[in-house]
């Protein structure tokens, strides 16, 4: 096929680090428009706006809205002939089941799903610590995800991997790449179905609500099983998670059951009256 078309997103901002790396690396095998946020939008999750502003880009197109919005406003209006959505790279990871939800950048992916368009949401494990945000400062700090992220969309679209999955969920563990040789090992995973929040009273009237994986994930204290996304990222292998849309579950019949009983009651109920 020819080249692909690519609508490139992200949640952290059109300027940021992360979405310069990839719209340099996507560049070199695609068309690519960007159409993102004009500021930071991060863990907005699929937040929809009913109006927004835009303004053209070096890159594209900056909207003055969430991630969906720059979905649903690429894929509506600005360009809706793409061949896939890219949303990233997000400084962070977005790892388990239960993050997916709120991160814009995997929102995003979601969005195009709904329009029937693939899609890959790419982010960046960084395990930091207090001096997190003075890492990958640099687009050479997303070269290993601005790599990997090339190659899935070279090789997906033109494979049937799409056929299976609606839209490819991707973490890249950082590192420094100073004196570092050799590649990173790619593997497919599915999300972790760890859960780690949890709340804590502060006096008075306050509850913090506190998200305790970030501290699981330092050092080697991390115990997901290997096949899941978090594992992956913890022994410095790049996560690529097949995901779909929209939200299912299996038909069962004890549900066949109770749903048959409301409505023979409702029925008996009436009759009666």
């Amino acid at each position: 096929m020819d080249a692909p078309r690519i609508l490139l997103t992200n949640d952290d901002g059109i300027d940021s680090v992360g979405f310069r790396a990839l719209y340099e690396g996507l560049s070199a095998v695609g068309d690519v428009v960007a159409v993102a946020p004009a500021d930071d939008q991060s863990a907005v999750g699929r937040t929809v706006s009913e109006v927004v502003e835009f303004a053209d880009h070096e890159y594209g197109y900056a909207i003055h809205g969430t991630p969906v919005d720059c979905v649903i406003a690429g894929l509506g209006s600005i360009c809706p002939d793409v061949d896939l959505v890219v949303s990233g790279c997000n400084k962070g990871g977005n790892l388990g089941a239960y993050v997916l939800g709120r991160s814009g950048t995997v929102s995003a992916a979601v969005e195009a799903a709904f329009f029937g368009v693939p899609a890959i949401s790419v982010s960046m494990y960084i395990e930091g610590g207090d001096d997190w945000a003075s890492l990958a400062t640099e687009p050479d700090d997303f070269t290993t995800a601005r790599d990997a992220t090339t190659y899935l969309v070279d090789q997906a679209t033109t494979s049937d991997v799409f056929d299976v999955a609606d839209y490819l969920n991707v973490n890249v563990p950082f590192r420094d790449n100073a004196g570092v040789t050799g590649s990173i090992p790619m593997r497919v995973t599915r999300p972790s179905m760890r859960y780690e929040m949890g709340a804590e009273q502060n006096g008075g009237r306050e509850i913090e609500l506190k998200d305790g994986i970030w501290d699981v994930m330092r050092g080697d204290s991390v115990d997901d099983p290997v096949g899941t996304d978090r594992r992956a990222v913890a022994d410095g292998e790049i996560s690529v998670s097949p995901l779909t849309a929209p939200h299912s579950t299996q038909h069962h019949d004890a549900l066949d059951e109770i749903v048959a009983d409301y409505t023979s009651n409702t029925e008996t109920n009436a009759d009666a009256e």
